[in-house]
């Protein structure tokens, strides 16, 4: 069953007088519980096709399907809540506030969330996803006090704390080195089998994607290819 179904996504993004085509007509699923990577080059639209898919950004146009529901016209606030309720990201550049312990980056989603948890109850679930990720003895520590893998690991359990039903990871590894991006993937690996999460990882390098069930290839704006670990297809 699809969770995600975009159909003839098209965007431009208009630059003063400029218009830049940037997708030219992407169809695409993706099902629940996949774990999907999306390859392309710098400047082949893979990170604008996350973005949409992320509730981001919209299309120009085109349908976008996310759990049954149309949603490629809601405005700014109805994609924030949606992506707030729905979507988790990681990025390369970690993006956690430096002046705070990984304890309060894991907490903030929680602050624009509707569960209406108690400070005691957003502290028991930040901890126990600091705990899963391996930083039990962390999470008073500041981004700064961490490694890069360490931060990359805070910024997973914050991408979890509201229990998204996908995961977008953005070239989480390209700031890491070979052995600590191993250890990411193999987090989104458990994640995915273990959780069920769906997950797409946006990435440029052949090796990473090959920890997806699945490389969808985007180039010039276009879907080009896909294929399946199991077909080789």
């Amino acid at each position: 069953m699809e969770l995600i179904e975009l159909r003839d996504i098209q965007k431009t993004y208009h630059l003063g007088e400029v218009d830049v085509p940037v997708l030219m007509g992407v169809s695409l699923n993706v099902l629940r519980g996949e774990f999907m990577a999306l390859m392309g080059s710098s400047g082949s639209g893979k990170s604008t096709l996350m973005n949409i898919a992320g509730c981001l950004d919209r299309p120009s146009s085109g349908q976008y399907w996310l759990d049954g529901g149309e949603i490629s016209m809601l405005n700014a606030t109805e994609r924030a809540r949606l992506r707030n309720r729905m979507v988790g990201f990681v990025f390369q550049t970690f993006n956690l506030l430096p002046r705070t312990t990984a304890l309060e980056n894991v907490m903030m989603p929680l602050n624009y969330a509707r569960d209406n948890l108690t400070e005691h109850q957003k502290r028991q679930r930040a901890v126990a996803l600091l705990e899963r990720v391996g930083l039990a003895d962390r999470i008073d520590h500041l981004p700064s006090q961490l490694s890069g893998g360490q931060q990359q690991r805070v910024a997973i359990a914050r991408a979890l704390i509201n229990r998204p039903q996908v995961l977008l990871a953005d070239e989480p590894t390209g700031n890491l080195d070979s052995r600590t991006s191993e250890e990411i993937l193999q987090m989104f690996r458990q994640l995915n089998s273990k959780d069920g999460i769906t997950i797409i990882l946006v990435t440029h390098d052949p090796g990473i994607a090959k920890a997806a069930g699945r490389t969808v290839y985007i180039k010039d704006g276009l879907i080009e290819k896909s294929s399946s670990i199991r077909s080789g297809t």
